[in-house]
């Protein structure tokens, strides 16, 4: 019903009968009047009869006040109308603020009109596995202004693991937080800060990375620390570099140590992921071990695409992604580079490269970036390297293309893959007289943080300040 209908409907008809009473008490009115003139100007009793007929009059006038105020058509006073439509809307908002956050911040705008500051919280409890328990939490979380913005249960034995992403008051400390949850019933409750990206739900995240992860076997690693969260994640080798056996190796369906996993590394070896602040669910373990087993089931793979830069003085080089294919090439290019070169690379003399080119090229330590000539020969590498929770940057240049600038673009490229893999920093380890590689650490344009050590010079970049991309002093052309 539309609010014209309900103005319409509320108007009262006009009856003939109220026009008839009212004639009727004006003829009254008159014959009373004419009957007490007659008395008055022919009785001795007229003052006494003006008196009553006084009293008549105010009685008939305030019982006609009455009777207008009763069938008034105005609406009584003290209570606003209130048309259909005005209720549907309030009982709307009533049974969609449970489900609808727009609502919700409404509805507390209307009591508050200041706009909160709100920061983003991370919260994982455990509670017991019984009816009501976790509407208590919900309950505790609620009385202190907190948003539950996403919720995961990992069911245990003893209990569930109660996962959350909380929107809470500026003002309110993760202190004040664990104790209301504790005093509702939850245990073993960690609580840390969280950002935007935390905002994408479970399942979108985890096909993300399962995407990442079937177009290049170097994110499996990368895609198990964002899968997992802040965990230190090492691979180990079946064999070493000496070629002895580096352990036993973990069975195909992994183990599961409280705050340590222990998978079997589908290019041979062995994955570890440790996590001592926050121990692992069953469901956190059966998700890396789908990521590990889509990894087997791909085999080895990396991005095949490509970049041809010309260099100042006209010659063309290809950059791409390299892995163990490379190896014979590799080899090739140690055979040409002097003794002083490899020294500054691999701090020392090198008895037997095959096998450090083996594990270096293999996508499961890291990333690889090859320079080729026109002709299609090796002549530099570039290596990104995964040291659990830091990351190592390594060159290589041949001799005779020293001195050029592949070193510095090699690293600037270098530099982007890391930050797009969300590492932190990146960190170089030559020789103090190596004042090729420190130039190229300086051109970054980064922080610099330097450490020396009986002529080891480590030198780390911050890259909170990394470009987005390499900004190539050459020409580049995609294939």
């Amino acid at each position: 019903m539309t609010d014209v209908t309900s103005a319409k409907s509320a108007r009262r008809p006009h009856h003939w009968r109220r026009d008839l009473v009212e004639l009727a008490a004006m003829f009254t009115a008159v014959a009373v009047a004419d009957a007490v003139a007659n008395l008055v100007g022919h009785g001795p009793d007229g003052p006494f009869l003006l008196v009553v007929s006084a009293g008549t009059l105010v009685a008939t006038a305030a019982f006609h006040t009455w009777w207008a105020r009763r069938h008034s058509h105005a609406p009584p006073t003290g209570s606003p109308t209130r048309t259909p439509a005005a209720e549907g809307r309030t009982a709307s908002g009533h049974n969609s603020g449970s489900t609808d956050d727009s609502t919700q911040h409404s509805t507390d705008h209307s009591t508050d009109d200041r706009p909160r500051e709100t920061v983003l919280w991370r919260m994982r409890t455990t509670v017991r596995d019984t009816p009501g328990s976790l509407a208590a939490l919900c309950t505790a979380l609620a009385g202190q202004r907190v948003d539950i913005l996403t919720l995961q249960t990992h069911p245990l034995a003893d209990g569930t693991v109660d996962e959350f992403l909380l929107r809470a008051p500026a003002a309110l400390q993760a202190q004040e937080i664990s104790r209301e949850v504790a005093a509702a019933g939850g245990r073993s409750t960690w609580i840390e800060r969280a950002d935007a990206h935390d905002l994408v739900d479970t399942p979108t995240r985890v096909l993300g990375l399962a995407t990442r992860t079937a177009l290049d076997a170097a994110e499996l690693p990368l895609a198990l620390r964002q899968l997992l969260g802040r965990c230190t994640i090492r691979s180990r080798p079946a064999l070493s570099l000496t070629g002895r056996s580096t352990g036993e190796l973990p069975p195909l369906e992994g183990v599961l140590e409280e705050t340590v996993m222990h998978l079997r590394d589908p290019n041979g070896g062995a994955i570890t992921v440790d996590r001592p602040y926050l121990p692992f669910t069953p469901t956190e373990f059966a998700r890396a071990r789908a990521l590990v087993e889509l990894d087997a089931r791909l085999g080895p793979r990396i991005p095949r695409s490509q970049d041809v830069l010309t260099l100042p003085e006209g010659n063309e080089i290809t950059v791409r992604r390299a892995d163990q294919g490379d190896v014979e090439a590799a080899l090739a290019m140690h055979e040409r580079c002097s003794n002083r070169t490899l020294s500054l690379r691999y701090h020392g003399p090198v008895g037997d490269a095959g096998r450090y080119l083996d594990h270096l090229l293999s996508p499961r330590y890291g990333r690889t970036l090859a320079v080729e000539a026109a002709s299609g020969r090796l002549v530099a590498l570039g290596h990104l390297l995964w040291d659990g929770d830091e990351t190592e940057v390594a060159l290589l240049v041949e001799d005779d293309w020293q001195r050029r600038g592949i070193g510095s673009e090699l690293l600037r490229r270098l530099v982007v893959l890391a930050g797009e893999a969300g590492c932190e920093s990146v960190y170089a380890v030559t020789q103090s007289s190596n004042t090729a590689m420190v130039a190229a650490m300086r051109g970054l344009g980064l922080p610099l943080d330097y450490q020396i050590e009986e002529g080891t010079l480590v030198v780390t970049a911050r890259l909170d300040t990394a470009p987005a991309r390499p900004e190539s002093r050459y020409e580049q052309i995609e294939r």
